[in-house]
């Protein structure tokens, strides 16, 4: 699929990996919606690169439906969804005080990045299963973030790697469940990258990080996970396949 006059949602648009996969698609020419919790955020990029900014909580059903009509009513329907909107935390199961982790700390993350990954599969899949096919009958792209904890999660990483390794899971047969109707589906699983909430950490610790990639010995950079989001749009062939973006890396226990 050419990007080029393309309508594409960007979920978590408004920061760090989605804010880069939104400038890099309106680079190519695609007409984007950047999709974020953060009003702020959210508007501030879809001014910069053009696009329009609609403040949504991925979980919401309703509310994703909605954000995806008001889409299609300014840019034409969406063939390209670049689902990135993600929390992450850190919580051993048994605290130091011998008390077990909240369960509700568990259930938001698998409820924002499972959950909210499906939510806006499912209805943006529904929309697009009805536009016309194009080119080897594709309608329509679809791009998962999950993570190299879904792999080799970390001390304390339960619920991040749950909730990444789910999204890894459907990826198949979620790619194969809309072969019929032309829409491919990939999954990115980055490492580490130089992200806003990567460069909360004090300085020693980032290059303690970057130093634990065998090549190249650095975070990642935002741009790297949106060319390869915009590749993954325009190789026809790319369905149904999870592609680790880490320089090698393999996360250690702790």
């Amino acid at each position: 699929m050419q990007i080029q006059g393309q309508a594409a949602l960007v979920t978590g648009g408004g920061s760090g990996l989605g804010e880069a996969t939104a400038r890099a698609l309106a680079r190519l020419g695609a007409k984007v919606t950047v999709l974020d919790m953060n009003r702020e955020h959210a508007e501030r990029v879809a001014k910069e690169i053009g696009g329009l900014a609609i403040p949504v909580d991925v979980t919401s059903g309703d509310g994703m439906q909605a954000a995806i009509a008001q889409a299609a009513a300014a840019h034409g329907p969406a063939r390209i969804l670049m689902q990135i909107a993600g929390i992450g935390t850190a919580k051993r199961i048994v605290g130091k005080d011998g008390n077990p982790a909240p369960l509700e700390d568990f259930i938001k993350v698998v409820n924002v990045n499972l959950v909210g990954t499906y939510n806006a599969a499912r209805l943006f899949a529904a929309a697009c299963a009805k536009l016309e096919p194009m080119e080897d009958g594709e309608r329509g792209a679809m791009v998962f973030t999950a993570s190299v904890a879904a792999f080799d999660g970390q001390v304390g990483q339960q619920a991040y790697s749950a909730s990444k390794g789910g999204v890894v899971g459907m990826t198949l047969p979620m790619a194969r469940d809309l072969a019929q109707h032309g829409i491919r589906v990939c999954t990115i699983a980055p490492g580490l990258f130089a992200t806003p909430l990567m460069k909360t950490l004090p300085e020693p610790v980032q290059q303690s990080l970057a130093a634990s990639i065998p090549f190249p010995s650095r975070l990642g950079k935002p741009e790297e996970f949106a060319d390869l989001a915009c590749h993954i749009v325009t190789n026809g062939h790319l369905n149904g396949e999870v592609i680790r973006l880490d320089g090698a890396l393999r996360m250690a226990p702790r």
